[in-house]
Order: C-alpha cells, then structure tokens, then sequence
C-alpha cells in the first residue's frame, strides 16, 4: 500500500473506517445504527473511551467475559507473565493443567475437560459427544435459547413464525433444514409440555441442553429438577450451557446455584477474565468418548482446538478466578443486580410506563410489556420497536450496550453509583422517547 493511500486512509475518521472494514459496521449483533457506530480505544473497570475520547459506562462488558473488569490488574500481570514465556503451544501445559484441575474441583458435573477458544465450541462438542454416547441425533433445547454460534445455537434463536412446538425453525440462513430437522424445541420454564415433547421423542433424543438462566429468565421452581428427572427416566443425556452462568451467579456456576447436575457442561465467558477461552467436560465415561486412541471405533467425537487450552487465556482465567473466590464477591454481585433492577422498576412507575424488569445476579433486562416474562415469547410480546429506541437513547447518553437489547451484565467493578447513572440515563430516554 503506497504512503498517499495510507494517508488517505486514516484522513478519514474511526467510525467511516470501521462501517467500510465491517459488514453493518460491527463484529456481529451490535446493529448501531450508522451515526453512532463505535470504536473502543480502552477499557477501564466499568468504563469504555472510544476513539473520540468519549467514556461509557459500560453495561454489556464484553458480552459477560469481563466479569472482574476491563484491564484487572491481576488479569494483565497474570497473562503478561505467561506472554513472556510463549502464547500458545497446541498441548497441555502446566497452566492449562492447574486450570484444568481447579475446575474439576469446582464443578460437581466434571471428572475430566477439555478445553477449546469459545463457548460456541465448548456447546458444540458437548451436543456431539451427547449423539455419540446415546447413538441418537435429535437434541432438544429451549425456544429462544442462545447456545453460541453453531447450528444448535442459532436454530430457533429468534423465530418469527412461532411454529407449533416442537417444531424448529430456522433463524439463520446457511443452516441446513437437515440439520434443523435434528433440534426439537420446547417451551422454557414450561416442564409439563416439555414432558410430553420428550416423551413423545425419547427414541431419538440425545440430549436436552438447557441455559439453566435462560438469556435473562430464570427458571420456575422445580424446572430444572424436573428436567433432570426426565432426563434419567428416559436415558437421555442433559446438558448445562453454563457459558454466561458459570462463574456468575456463583463460584460455582448454576449448578451450585440451583442445585442441578447435569452430564456435561459447557463454560466461555467469564471463566478467562476477558481473554478467549472455552470448556467442556463431564463424567470419565462420556469424556472418554473424545480420547483419540477410539479412532475409527465407536462411539468416538474428533474435538481439537488450536488456541484452546493457550497458557495465556489460561493464566488469565486463573487470575479472574483468584478474583473471583474473594469473600464477599458473589454477595456482593447479587446485591448489586438487585438494586439495579429495583432502580428500573422505580423509574418505570415514576413515569408511568408499562414493563417488566427481569434477571437474577449480576444481571438484569428491561422488558415493555404488561404480561410476566417466563420464556420466549412472552418476552417478544413486549414492545419491541420502543426497547430498541430506548436502548439507543441510552447509549446518546454515554451508556455503552447491545442495541439489540439483550441482557444488562454487571462486574466486580460496577459500583451502586454506577447504577444509579444508569437509571438515571434510563430515566431520561424514557422522558425523550414519550417527547417524541
């Protein structure tokens, strides 16, 4: 590239840059609109500045994988450490090791893991290894459910037909109907339909993966064991996606958290304190299932990941976890969600609107609509064109989020001062929205 293209290059600002680098001017989902497509410079605790200088409290934190924090300093000297002696060595490694050993003791669902880059990977392998172990293809999982960015996870993300259950429809092209044809869905928190789904199917049925919080809906008493009842009597195979609960609603993740054991688990997210990283793991008997020497043999799952198990992203996690078993942490997490979430509530009914706020933890959504949120589609009834209009009003207002108006994510960071800057920026693109 010539010297006077460079310079023409970079004549131009961040933001025109970025929307003719990225298709809609971002990574994937957050779907700002052209004038307020950003750039982050730097991170900070709980703020972003991006390119112009400008600062925003941050309220989606790397989509949930900075739990303790934009530039922890234990995270950066923990993995600036690692860097110095190599990045990455495609084998075990003793900090790969430890980490693995620290979250068998920590997750009652692990005798032994394997590592991968994401959590896109780590539910991925985990539905294979559930069709390998029961000789079956179909997996059930829940209307509206997020299991990463594979087939299973994107079918019936965002359906818009509402097709009978436990028909799949599929929210994404480039995925094969043939392999829709191979998810079922069911109704979240809904355990007497989900029942009679499974029973209906238990010859085929692998697994039922299950986002123990689904997206910002936490589940009905009795909902999980319930599943997990279901599961035994049917031999079929249950699968936690624990990649935004894990390390987050507990040290423990939700298995700690609600009390439910599932056969195999999926982790990302906050585990590697904001480096890339995935797990996957279970009972000795279905890991076994993954060891290569069952080449050509059945049953055998090829998993592999170049950067998983990297020493960096595993010092990091190892770090964040650190951070993570402080006393008082998790109290304190809890605390903090529900103050938020008592704060959107009290703006609600101060200025008359109509909605729901829904989350459980560090974690909180707003929802307009007059009907209780317990799955998908009470929360699609919701006005939506408003949730997107005010979700935009509050980055204007120097709040960094996901306009696609996914789930609020708290950190160690945020403070009730934080909180309460964001309820105020809520308050007042709901005044803006009802001028308009």
């Amino acid at each position: 590239m010539s010297t006077q293209t460079i310079d023409a290059l970079f004549s131009r600002t961040e933001r025109e840059r970025c929307l003719d680098a990225f298709p809609a001017g971002s990574n994937g989902e957050f779907n700002f609109p052209p004038e307020l497509a950003i750039v982050v410079e730097r991170g900070e605790g709980a703020y972003l500045w991006d390119t112009d200088s400008r600062r925003y409290l941050d309220m989606s934190m790397g989509w949930g994988s900075v739990l303790v924090g934009h530039a922890n300093e234990q995270v950066i000297s923990a993995a600036s450490a690692q860097a110095a002696l190599g990045s990455n060595f495609a084998c075990v490694n003793r900090r790969s090791l430890e980490l693995a050993e620290r979250i068998i003791s920590i997750s009652p669902a692990c005798d032994r893991v394997r590592f991968c880059a994401s959590g896109t990977e780590a539910t991925h392998y985990c539905g294979r290894v559930a069709r390998a172990a029961t000789g079956r293809s179909t997996i059930l999982k829940f209307e509206g459910a997020y299991h990463g960015a594979n087939d299973l996870g994107v079918t019936s993300l965002f359906p818009d037909k509402l097709r009978a259950f436990p028909h799949a429809e599929r929210s994404c092209h480039g995925v094969t109907q043939a392999a829709a044809d191979q998810i079922i869905v069911a109704p979240f928190n809904d355990l007497e339909y989900t029942a009679a789904i499974i029973r209906e199917h238990r010859g085929e049925l692998a697994a039922v993966i299950v986002e123990p919080f689904h997206r910002c809906i936490a589940p009905l008493d009795g909902f999980l064991p319930g599943l997990r009842r279901l599961c035994d009597q049917h031999g079929i195979l249950l699968i936690f996606d624990e990649v935004v609960t894990g390390f987050r609603l507990a040290y423990g993740g939700a298995q700690q958290y609600y009390g439910v054991v599932p056969d195999l688990v999926a982790y990302g997210k906050a585990l590697g304190g904001g480096l890339p990283i995935g797990v996957f793991g279970g009972r000795r008997g279905l890991m076994q299932i993954v060891e290569e020497h069952r080449m050509n043999k059945e049953p055998y799952v090829w998993t592999a990941s170049t950067l998983g198990g990297n020493p960096v992203s595993c010092a990091a996690a190892w770090a964040a976890l650190d951070h993570l078993e402080r006393p008082g942490i998790y109290p304190r997490l809890h605390k903090l969600g529900q103050y938020l979430r008592d704060g959107l509530r009290r703006v609600m009914d101060e200025e008359s609107v109509t909605g729901q706020v829904i989350g459980d933890g560090p974690l909180a959504q707003f929802i307009f609509s007059s009907e209780p949120v317990y799955d998908y589609r009470s929360t699609r009834a919701g006005d939506r064109a408003k949730a997107r209009r005010i979700l935009l009003g509050l980055i204007r207002r120097g709040i960094f989020l996901n306009p696609m108006g996914t789930k609020l994510y708290l950190s160690t960071e945020h403070s009730e001062s934080d909180c309460d800057t964001f309820i105020e920026a809520f308050r007042g693109a709901l005044q803006d929205d009802e001028g308009n």
